[in-house]
């Protein structure tokens, strides 16, 4: 992580959690409201895990090693991933809060992760399984019912993301009936091996 910004703090910015578009309307009385605490460390966790999507994307797309079809999904995914955080900052933004952005966070990824189309997209289905075991748990445990429709939109796209790199790894693009959900601790241990 960045000088000054510990994963508490991380994880302590913000205040909910939308969508992006028509849904923006339906949760904006949500913002100005105070979520319960639990809620509000899922809604932090996400905006962590929307950035380190974020940056993954940037920096697969930029190291050009996939071949044009894997590299247009990138690009997709990354797409998605901006909407996922504008989403999220300005909700956390519109509930007083200031939203981590992507200057805040140092994010380190294991060696050779970027050297080889392969290496990139094995990635890939091990980050969409965390954000989406992320997402899966944040609809469970939150307590603000309005967030759950927004989540549960967010963690559909993300398991599209997961299916493709699922199949495009060489492994089946979907086998469970019911995905793996994260609790909020089991997430961020998850994502916090990628910050330095």
């Amino acid at each position: 992580m960045a000088a000054g910004l510990t994963r508490e703090q991380l994880l302590g910015r913000g205040a909910a959690l939308l969508v992006a578009g028509s849904a923006l309307g339906a949760f904006a009385d949500t913002a100005a409201a105070a979520l319960p605490s639990g809620d509000l460390a899922f809604a932090r966790l996400l905006v962590g895990a929307e950035l380190l999507a974020e940056d993954f994307y940037t920096t697969a797309i930029a190291a050009a090693n996939a071949k044009p079809a894997v590299t247009s999904y990138l690009k997709r995914a990354l797409a998605n991933e901006k909407e996922h955080y504008t989403s999220v900052a300005q909700i956390v933004t519109g509930a007083g809060a200031t939203p981590a952005v992507a200057g805040d966070i140092d994010f380190t990824y294991p060696a050779g992760t970027f050297a080889t189309a392969r290496s990139i997209v094995k990635f890939a289905r091990q980050l969409e399984t965390t954000i989406l075991g992320a997402y899966l748990g944040a609809i469970d445990g939150i307590t603000t019912d309005s967030l759950k429709a927004g989540l549960a939109r967010i963690a559909a796209n993300e398991a599209q993301h997961l299916g493709y790199f699922s199949a495009a790894a060489g492994g089946k693009a979907f086998t469970l009936s019911f995905p793996q959900e994260l609790t909020v601790d089991q997430a961020s241990n998850a994502l916090d091996a990628f910050t330095a």
